[in-house]
């Protein structure tokens, strides 16, 4: 009997059909230990000793493997074939040594690229030993991770209140993202002007589309023309001109096809064309690679997608040039395969690209849900084009010029002399517009030519633009900074940590997240500078090739990075401010339109103002505090409290002051009503931003409830307002609830008395009216029935059939679409529990039932025996307890 493991149940279930009765194939669930998020995991001073814990379910897992090894002559480690699963087989092996059940047992290693009775029936007979040179890789990546955010984490805490984290390959990404946004505000527009004319030659039908590429004598480029007063001089100019043909150039070129798809490219590619973000593509691509249902059996559809090479398997290659003659023909299939090579340094995991385990499955023939053919298909084309011929273009350009040849036009066209791999495929590009089919008509050089049309036309030079995650992970790799496998979670953690948001699919950092980088590059530069972190990930090749022993980089990091931090540790949070409004001076002390001091407090004229430090985070306030309480964001803005109190103005019936305070919940308005003996309160409303909220608004919530009417039936009152569970209408004792905060200052009575009756016929949600969705999404493609947004007591959520999915924080029920949705159901459904059959009711025993003795405590497994609990007495509730994980 062999014993095999893997990583995924799913994983597991398609590989034991595939071996039959002498194996039995468990899954680990992944990693069975970590280091333990606290203080000490790892430890310099012991030549950087980890400990590791094993908790939770793990610990079951372990115990059902070590179970099942009694009987088992033979354990196959089966993980992943890259460095991540090389260390789950390693922490396995370590854990089954500790419970010692591995004495007299043979210890294998196999890896496959695919998911195929093929690959892996291949991968068992041909075992050999772990690689401990890629599980070193892993023990130094995972040490310099803990140990940067272990340590610079903290230091953020002390030094900047109101940071999250940082980490070694976190802070660099969103260094990236924050550079942008200063050459943004930095870049200064320039106006400059396009002279275009459509030209005829003698005799010709057909107009030519040209540019002015010459006047006065010269030579024009983009931004040569800069004012209006010149453009319309080279318009005259042109129409008053009469021009020959002086030159005609026809070059023949060819564009190949773009080489199979690696993690980065996948990434990038689906975030151009499909929208994905990184996460989601790597959920879907792993789903595709474990299996689906094909015939009765399950198959893994591509190879796996954490890799860094562009070669393929020869019989791969075979298969796809016969499937593109079959499909289209002899004349795209190239004389010879088509061979690629890798960039990357690392040998160790320029794995097979990413491609289909069979091409002869096109994506038309299979039944998948919507992100899995989306993505599959893109997978199928891209790796079947990568041995398509190359397309043939012919690329013409046409010189018109004047008599002393002072004034010149250029037209310039290409046409696709034969598609090749564009019949199938062409890459997505990143803030360019493709480039369209342009023919040129024949014409002849010499001929006479004449201007028909011109057009001068004004434009603007526009800023880079802000990173996509298409665009952010090309910069990222192009960089050398971390590994594609690790971008998803990433980028996650920046959007997790509210250090950056995203808007129109792009990355926009916050203010938090612009300060936590001001910091770091003022206290800590060389840990946040791309060639250092290249150059980090260039040691931690070394050590996975076995040419860098993996505790001697650790050392040489440690050693440095240890004295910068004992550097700052009497720094004081002063100093810290000093340099925060220097280095991010534009943000801090934007001009003001009336040309005054930008430091100056506009509210005393008497205090300066500085970067004030909060425990929700930065904000500009003045230094005249208590006397004065002038505060406002980053980047400037009107009277707005972010932290300590910010006057909105008078209530215009009480004549009392409203105030908008930050408080331990979040922002709210307050105003102390002479005579009163509490000062009103009111929250503001979740999604509201308080540098909005003007006197008009304050005044609204701060006197809710708001009186909507009179109840026709009865006479009473009915209210709207907004409550711990979010905003209602209310009539007597019955509340319902309303779609949105802005709802409650627009809900008329007609609307009131019709939702109170809703509720009140149907007060659980269950029978009578149902409640009307917020918005319809459409019909689900593979099981049909409604997809709708539905308002719930703790915010808006999809609901297919049984299954409910709250919405994200930032996903709104305006926004959100068919796929988002199709994702969010999915999600949901695969984390609800399978519900157990009943068990049938057994006759009492007549003895009671003999104690067993308890199980012994083996590698941290352990068991208590359950105690039977009173009948009425309520069980308590343990605190839970917090852990801060440091994430790179």
């Amino acid at each position: 009997m062999n014993v095999v493991v893997v990583e995924s149940p799913a994983k597991a279930k398609t590989i034991n059909k595939y071996l039959g009765s002498d194996y039995t194939v468990l899954a680990s669930f992944g990693h069975v230990r970590d280091l333990p998020p606290k203080d000490g995991s790892v430890r310099p001073d012991e030549d950087f000793a980890m400990d590791w814990t094993v908790e939770g379910k793990s610990k079951e897992r372990i115990k059902a493997i070590a179970d099942a090894l009694k009987n088992a002559d033979t354990l196959i480690l089966a993980t992943d074939p890259d460095r991540e699963g090389e260390a789950i087989s390693w922490h396995l092996l370590e854990a089954l040594q500790k419970r010692r059940v591995l004495k007299d047992k043979q210890v294998q290693r196999v890896a496959f690229n695919a998911i195929t009775k093929k690959a892996v029936t291949d991968a068992i007979a041909n075992p050999r030993e772990l690689d401990m040179e890629l599980v070193e890789a892993y023990l130094a990546r995972r040490a310099l991770d803990y140990l940067v955010g272990f340590t610079l984490s903290p230091v953020l805490w002390r030094k900047l209140p109101g940071a999250r984290s940082a980490g070694r390959v976190q802070s660099v990404a969103l260094r990236l993202i924050t550079e942008r946004e200063t050459e943004i505000e930095r870049f200064v527009t320039q106006e400059y002007w396009s002279v275009d004319a459509d030209v005829r030659t003698d005799g010709a039908d057909t107009l030519i589309a040209s540019k002015l590429t010459r006047f006065e004598g010269e030579k024009i480029t983009r931004l040569t023309i800069g004012e209006e007063k010149r453009a319309r001089a080279a318009e005259a100019a042109i129409k008053a001109a009469d021009f020959t043909v002086a030159s005609v150039e026809a070059k023949p070129t060819k564009r190949n096809p773009p080489p199979p798809f690696t993690t980065s490219t996948l990434q990038q590619e689906a975030a151009r064309k499909l929208g994905f973000d990184a996460q989601r593509t790597m959920r879907t691509a792993q789903r595709l690679y474990e299996g689906v249902e094909l015939g009765g059996e399950t198959v893994g559809l591509i190879t796996y997608m954490r890799t860094d090479g562009v070669s393929m398997d020869m019989g791969a290659m075979m298969q796809a040039r016969d499937v593109i003659g079959e499909r289209h023909g002899a004349d795209f299939v190239p004389e010879k395969p088509r061979f690629y090579s890798t960039k990357a340094k690392n040998a160790q995991e320029a794995h097979e690209a990413i491609r289909p385990t069979s091409f002869t499955r096109h994506p038309d023939d299979l039944r998948l849900d919507a992100d899995q053919a989306r993505l599959y298909s893109l997978i199928w084309k891209r790796a079947v084009a990568s041995q398509m011929e190359a397309a043939r273009l012919e690329r013409t350009t046409i010189d018109f010029e004047n008599a002393d040849q002072s004034l010149a036009l250029r037209a310039t066209g290409s046409v696709v002399t034969f598609p090749g791999f564009f019949a199938l495929y062409q890459e997505g590009r990143d803030d360019e517009e493709d480039e369209g089919e342009n023919r040129l008509p024949q014409v002849t050089q010499g001929a006479k030519a004449k201007a028909e049309k011109t057009l001068a036309e004004q434009h603007f030079t526009q800023p880079p633009p802000r990173f996509t995650e298409a665009s952010l992970v090309k910069k990222m790799e192009e960089l050398g900074i971390g590994r594609p496998s690790t971008y998803a979670s990433t980028l996650s953690v920046l959007r997790d940590r509210d250090y950056v948001r995203m808007e129109d699919k792009r990355f926009i950092p916050e203010d938090k997240g612009r300060v936590v980088i001001a910091f770091l590059e003022n206290f800590f530069q060389r840990y946040v500078q791309y060639d250092f972190t290249a150059s980090l990930e260039d040691q931690l090749d070394k050590v996975s090739s076995g040419d860098l022993e993996y505790k001697q980089l650790l050392r040489d990091f440690w050693k440095d990075f240890h004295a910068s931090i004992e550097d700052i540790a009497d720094l004081r949070i002063g100093d810290v401010i000093d340099a925060m409004n220097i280095a991010l001076a534009p943000l801090i002390f934007p001009p003001r339109e009336d040309g005054s001091d930008p430091k100056i407090c506009p509210k005393c004229n008497v205090g300066a103002l500085s970067l004030r430090l909060g425990k929700h985070g930065a904000f500009v306030g003045c230094s005249n505090y208590p006397d004065c309480r002038y505060t406002r964001p980053l980047g400037g803005g009107d009277l707005d409290a972010v932290e300590g109190d910010g006057e909105l103005g008078e209530h215009p019936e009480t004549g009392a002051m409203i105030v908008l305070k930050d408080g331990r919940f979040g922002p709210y308005l307050e105003m102390q009503v002479e005579d009163e003996d509490k000062p009103r309160r009111g929250s503001i409303p979740k999604g509201w931003n308080p540098a909005d909220v003007t006197l008009e608004k304050a005044v609204a919530l701060i006197d809710l409830p708001r009186k909507v009417g009179v109840h026709p039936e009865d006479g009473e009152i009915i209210e709207a307002g907004i409550g711990r569970y979010g905003p209602f209408v209310k009539h007597g004792k019955t509340y319902a609830n309303l779609s949105s905060a802005e709802e409650v200052f627009e809900v008329g009575l007609n609307r009131a008395v019709d939702l109170i009756a809703q509720k009140i016929a149907n007060p659980r949600g269950r029978g009578g009216a149902a409640a009307a969705p917020l918005k319809e999404l459409g019909e689900h493609p593979q099981d049909g029935g409604a997809i709708n947004v539905m308002s719930g007591r703790y915010g808006p959520y999809v609901k297919f059939g049984k299954i409910n999915a709250t919405l994200p924080k930032d996903m709104t029920p305006e926004t959100v679409t068919l796929e988002q949705a199709l994702e969010l159901i999915a999600a949901k459904a695969a984390k609800s529990p399978a519900k157990k059959a009943p068990t049938k009711k057994k006759a009492p025993a007549k003895k009671p039932a003999a104690k067993k003795p308890a199980a012994k405590k083996t590698d941290g497994d352990t068991k208590t025996a359950a105690k039977k609990t009173p009948a009425k007495k309520p069980a308590t509730k343990k605190p839970a307890t917090k852990s801060t994980k440091a994430k790179s």
